[in-house]
């Protein structure tokens, strides 16, 4: 068995210990995840500076188990340095939310949405590992069990430039909508507790411009489509279960989950409506798997 293939069983392994069996790992592995990462290894060796892909699509659609096996294939078949982080990361401090709660709106107490990140951090990041007089980059990590950041000793230290930058999130590459878009709610969330759309508006207009410098840095998009957004709850529970498994702390119930997924029902439909906006279209079935990828 070749190095590449006992890693990624072994990833895959790690992951179904904390949740749903992964079906036809090998046949995924030959027929989607080497082509794909041989694609981006053509692109890579093209270039001068490193390759920024976003990988992007709704809650528990499987951007982080993804991401991860791009990295393994990339690194062990390909040779390339690869640098993986999330959108997930760059949440504000518990403070800085508190402080948005009060003087903004209350909504922003809980993080995820566009305003909830430190984008600042995230542009002085992604600039850094960019650079072609590379130094040594600190991403940090957060503690969604604390929803808090964690202490800096244990952000990601990367101190060999990177050939591929994978840049995951849920948001990762949202447009903003248009003002008569913002009027309807699209849940009881928003009809009860965003009653003047001051909440909506400030997510927009974030959209609109300090995640927008950051969005255009990217090269290329890559978005993962679910069946529909019923599977962003099914699968999101799923999540929580592998995070009570793999940490033992505190953790969402499926009441929370239900509230919680709430903030991010608006832009996660109004991403898959637009979704062949993106460079890179990967087809997830009902059980989790790819069913396709489709190039631009």
């Amino acid at each position: 068995m070749s190095d590449l293939k006992k890693t990624y069983l072994k990833f895959i392994r790690k992951q179904e210990l904390t949740g749903e069996t992964f079906k036809d790992k090998e046949i995924q592995l030959k027929k989607y995840y080497i082509p794909f990462c041989n694609r981006l290894f053509k692109q890579c060796k093209s270039r001068k500076k490193p390759l920024l892909i976003s990988l992007s699509g709704g809650q528990g659609s499987g951007k982080s188990t993804i991401a991860q096996i791009l990295k393994i294939v990339l690194q062990l078949n390909f040779n390339l340095n690869v640098v993986c982080f999330s959108i997930d990361d760059f949440y504000k401090t518990s403070s800085e939310r508190k402080k948005m709660s009060k003087y903004i709106h209350p909504l922003f107490l809980t993080r995820g949405v566009p305003g909830t990140h430190d984008c600042k951090m995230l542009y002085r990041t992604i600039n850094a590992l960019l650079k072609k007089k590379f130094n040594s980059v600190k991403i940090p990590k957060f503690d969604k069990s604390i929803d808090d950041r964690f202490k800096a000793r244990y952000w990601q230290k990367i101190k060999k430039k990177p050939d591929i930058i994978i840049f995951e999130g849920w948001c990762v590459g949202a447009e903003p909508q248009q003002l008569k878009e913002l009027k309807k709610p699209m849940n009881i969330l928003e009809k009860e507790e965003d009653t003047k759309l001051t909440w909506r508006k400030k997510v927009n207009n974030e959209l609109k411009t300090n995640y927008k410098k950051i969005y255009n840095l990217i090269d290329k998009k890559v978005y993962l489509k679910v069946p529909n957004f019923r599977h962003v709850l099914k699968w999101r529970i799923l999540q929580e279960k592998k995070l009570r498994l793999k940490s033992k702390k505190k953790t969402m119930n499926n009441n929370q989950i239900k509230r919680f997924i709430m903030f991010y029902e608006r832009l996660t439909i109004h991403m898959a409506k637009n979704f062949k906006k993106n460079d890179v279209i990967v087809l997830i079935d009902n059980s989790h798997k790819i069913k396709s990828i489709n190039f631009k």
